[in-house]
């Protein structure tokens, strides 16, 4: 299990659950149900990091909670 912060809404537009890793770029999947979205987005994750290793790109550090003002 990875340590990424997921934000998890229900979008109307998409009529489903979306789960969003604002520290991976384009990381998002979605479900019928949060918890479809979650363990869909856990395999997002793992294979955004697998792309970026295979490609040589830079991985962040989770950071763990993020703070807007």
């Amino acid at each position: 299990m990875t340590k990424y912060e997921i934000i998890l809404y229900w979008s109307e537009e998409d009529n489903a659950f979306i789960a969003e890793v604002p520290e991976l770029p384009g990381c998002a999947a979605d479900g019928a149900s949060r918890q479809e979205a979650l363990a869909n987005v856990e395999i997002v994750i793992a294979e955004w990091l697998e792309t970026a290793r295979e490609l040589g790109r830079a991985i962040p550090e989770p950071k763990g909670r993020l703070l807007f003002a």
